[in-house]
């Protein structure tokens, strides 16, 4: 019988995000001044680096209010890194951005033209998805920790960061592609099927939604792993050996084409509501990153039904047992179905990552699966 350990965290004082040592007040001046450079530029260019849709629903008045006090909230910040801290290093990285962005913002006027360009970068997309999932997931974390000790900086935090920008980034690529490859399955739509999901209750049409779209990610997620040429460009995403909110950006770019793709032929074959497909991209989007979280909330008999960040981070596990399975993405239903369902009572992963190491940084990891198959 497996002897499953206990994962060992080693407490790093030096690399603690707190009030008294000045690395809080330099992680903020770097997070709100790296976001308000990013606001300025989308405020000056938003044809080409705002997206249309997002761009419909935010005010753009409120905005400009709240990336205001957000730069004077940075400069204040890097200024209590610079009194306390001894390395000011993420204060004078948050300060100088937010410089930069003062200079832009008062020299530069924006160009007035909105006008969608088809491959718009999603700055916009990536300033409020950071800001929203920084706030809202690290507290989350501190809140409900599953290992205390495990600092927010962590190693490769960085590689997973540019991760988090280059996805967000380039929202509008994985739309268009995606359209593209469902309109290639215009032909296999029913208009019947349409019909009867639009008239199930509005519950009932985001319940088939997120079982469809289970059934199709469990068995694309399995195909990745069990098919020797395709494991290498997943292999990227479990490359992470720390898990957090962040980690669940790593993922290489062919791999995310392809699974999100599959994702919206479902969608659009089954012709459920847009209110039900918004709520269903909600739920999906919210889950992906918690099942990733450094996060330990009692679910109760709702861990045995949807995929935790218990039963997630067992996938995650280097560990004989864990190998090959917990492939489902919402719900534990495929994988109780098809015996790959694995997660021990009362016991975590003791070593997270892929048995044998993979390159380190975003460019050498997109290189990493194409090399596997030229050699």
């Amino acid at each position: 019988m497996y002897q499953y350990k206990k994962r060992q965290v080693t407490p790093r004082p030096d690399k603690e995000l707190r009030l008294e040592n000045g690395r809080l007040g330099g992680y903020f001046s770097l997070l709100l001044g790296f976001s308000s450079l990013l606001a300025v530029l989308a405020y000056l260019f938003p044809s080409y680096l705002t997206t249309a849709e997002l761009r419909a629903i935010y005010n753009i008045g409120d905005l400009q209010y709240i990336l205001k006090y957000g730069m004077w909230l940075s400069l204040g910040f890097g200024l209590t890194n610079f009194i306390i801290n001894k390395k000011k290093r993420l204060g004078f990285a948050g300060v100088s951005l937010t410089l930069i962005a003062f200079a832009l913002a008062a020299n530069v006027s924006p160009s007035g033209s909105t006008e969608p360009f088809p491959l718009a970068i999603g700055v916009d997309w990536l300033v409020i998805a950071l800001l929203g999932s920084f706030f809202i997931f690290t507290s989350l974390e501190k809140l409900f920790p599953k290992y205390r000790d495990q600092v927010v900086l962590r190693d490769e935090w960085k590689t997973d960061f540019f991760y988090f920008c280059v996805n967000h980034l380039l929202i509008s690529v994985f739309l268009l592609f995606g359209n593209f490859v469902v309109s290639s399955f215009d032909w296999v739509a029913n208009p019947t099927l349409h019909n009867w999901v639009l008239a199930l209750p509005l519950a009932l049409q985001v319940l088939l939604l997120v079982i469809c779209a289970d059934f199709v990610l469990y068995w694309e997620h399995r195909l990745f792993h069990e098919h020797k040429k395709l494991w290498p460009f997943h292999a990227v995403h479990h490359s992470v050996e720390t898990m957090d909110w962040l980690a669940g950006s790593r993922s290489h770019i062919v791999h995310t084409l392809v699974e999100r793709s599959l994702v919206l032929v479902v969608l659009h074959l089954l012709g459920a509501s847009k209110v039900a497909l918004d709520i269903y991209v909600i739920i999906a989007a919210i889950q992906a990153i918690v099942i990733h979280c450094n996060m330990k909330i009692h679910w109760g008999v709702l861990k045995y039904i949807l995929v935790t960040p218990q039963f997630h981070h067992w996938h995650h596990s280097s560990e004989e047992p864990a190998i090959d399975t917990n492939y489902a993405a919402h719900t534990t239903l495929f994988d109780w179905v098809f015996g790959t369902y694995h997660m021990p009572k009362g016991v975590w992963p003791a070593k997270y990552g892929t048995t044998k190491p993979l390159p380190r940084g975003y460019f050498k990891q997109m290189w990493y699966p194409f090399r596997k198959l030229l050699g």
